[in-house]
């Protein structure tokens, strides 16, 4: 049996074990306590834009296939349908009016619409926005039909004769790249359209969007064809065509650029470009 002693230290042993086991509880507890991340509330999601009972969009009547009227008075064309399909995204009605191109912005900055659907090329405009680019307008060239395929780059055209338009992009563009190909420069497009078909150079460097209706209209005499891919360099060719917003309101610029996406991913906006452009500009 123990002694008084004994007991006494065996007593001793068991308090200090409890009272080091429960410092140790003490402990551990305060450094999860102490070492718990601070609870950081997160930001409130922006607002989604409110929905509007219209939107109203200006366009010009005389850019086909962009906005002009049919032989019924109709106003109708590649931006008059994307509007309205863009409306069917916001589920919202649809305005449209058709106003003179240079009195277009007047209307946008005075409140008179919400947007101008015009093909305007992106720049920089006092008091102007612009969704999202929704198209572009590449430079393209064409060849006779019937002719060895060759490739349009400069090594592939080196001494082949170009018609293009004096005093334009394209010629630049030509001058810039093509260095080693003759140009054949003509007062406008009509002429250096002409002298393809008529078989006096050996290609044309043009606006991917009028050249693609040239081809399939009745001036061409189905002659050519396009060769070659597209050319969209922002520096001679532009930044694209985009809707025109007031500036003072992102909102609806918001709003647009939603619809955009959506139009695009239903299928819908491919379905415009081949109802309304017969030969593939890009």
């Amino acid at each position: 049996m123990l002694d008084r002693h004994a007991k006494i230290s065996v007593a001793a042993a068991a308090v200090l074990a409890g009272l080091s086991c429960c410092a140790g509880y003490a402990f551990a507890e305060k450094a999860v306590r102490d070492t718990t991340a601070p609870v950081i509330a997160k930001p409130a999601p922006a607002p989604a834009p409110a929905r509007r009972v219209v939107v109203r969009f200006l366009t010009d009547s005389d850019f086909p296939p962009f906005n002009f009227y049919d032989e019924d008075g109709v106003l109708v064309g590649f931006n008059v349908d994307l509007a309205r399909a863009i409306c069917l995204e916001l589920a919202t009605s649809c305005d449209i009016k058709a106003r003179p191109w240079d009195e277009l912005f007047a209307g946008l900055k005075n409140g008179e619409a919400d947007a101008v659907i015009a093909a305007h090329k992106v720049r920089t405009i006092p008091g102007v926005a612009f969704t999202d680019r929704y198209f572009h307008t590449p430079g393209r060239f064409a060849g006779r039909k019937g002719l060895d395929d060759i490739e349009m780059t400069p090594a592939g055209l080196d001494g082949k004769r170009i018609a293009v338009a004096r005093g334009t992009s394209h010629e630049a563009f030509l001058k810039t790249f093509f260095r080693d190909s003759p140009l054949a420069l003509f007062e406008n497009a009509d002429l250096a359209r002409e002298a393809l078909a008529n078989g006096t150079v050996d290609y044309l460097f043009d606006d991917g969007v009028s050249l693609a209706f040239w081809l399939n209209g009745t001036l061409s005499r189905q002659c050519c064809e396009m060769k070659g891919g597209p050319f969209l360099e922002a520096k001679f060719f532009g930044e694209g065509i985009a809707i025109a917003v007031p500036e003072n309101d992102p909102e609806i610029r918001s709003l647009l650029n939603d619809a955009l996406k959506r139009v695009r991913a239903s299928g819908r906006f491919e379905e415009l470009v081949q109802r309304y452009f017969p030969v593939r500009i890009y």
